[in-house]
């Protein structure tokens, strides 16, 4: 079986290059969605222990709006999309045009959840429909869960599987970068990649890349 601590610069470079074009189509489905332009990149893909993946979360205990995705099809998994408060506040002040908004406590802004929903499942399905293409492999998400809670709690549902048999996931980077006359402003988060463990072989065998060098 493929182990994902095995995976190379080689298949790194090639989720990367994915995670960009998938990247784009977000970034044409947002710019479509709010009437403004908008810019998403990949700056970087990388193989992350599940500890180093809590820390990326600021900690276990730390809060996180958290937008999940169970991946269903040839290579089911699961996807995270996770953004710090400060970054989910500043998404929002970016959306809504309140300059003042803030996650203080529930019961949260319909709006503001309604947002954060939105951008989640523009990522997964814009970052599956460019890995379907890839790969010929048929990848749907399911219908998006936002979570706003300790990254503990909220991530540790998609390891169950996976911790079976490895302590890796994939974590790839992305930014989202509005440009305004007077600035540019950009929101950082982190997309959580976790096939399930047979899901790896299927991936990287479907786009001819050796799995056993």
């Amino acid at each position: 079986m493929f182990s994902i601590e095995n995976i190379s610069s080689v298949h790194l470079d090639i989720l990367k290059e994915i995670g960009n074009i998938g990247a784009g189509h977000s970034a044409t489905a947002l710019s479509t969605l709010l009437g403004r332009k908008i810019e998403m990149k990949v700056p970087s893909v990388r193989v992350v222990t599940f500890d180093e993946m809590m820390e990326l979360a600021g900690g276990p205990d730390n809060v996180v709006a958290c937008v999940f995705s169970r991946i269903k099809g040839n290579a089911p998994g699961s996807m995270f999309f996770i953004l710090s408060m400060e970054q989910a506040n500043l998404f929002i002040r970016n959306i809504t045009g309140d300059s003042a908004f803030q996650f203080i406590k529930p019961p949260y802004p319909d709006i503001a959840l309604s947002a954060l929903e939105e951008i989640g499942n523009i990522l997964s399905s814009s970052y599956l429909t460019s890995l379907s293409n890839f790969t010929n492999l048929k990848l749907l998400p399911s219908v998006p869960a936002l979570s706003i809670e300790m990254a503990g709690a909220v991530i540790s549902y998609g390891l169950i599987e996976l911790s079976k048999v490895s302590d890796y996931a994939i974590v790839i980077d992305t930014a989202l970068i509005e440009e305004t006359a007077s600035n540019i402003n950009s929101v950082n988060g982190h997309v959580f990649l976790l096939p399930d463990p047979d899901s790896f072989e299927t991936i990287f065998s479907a786009l001819g890349v050796p799995v056993n060098d």
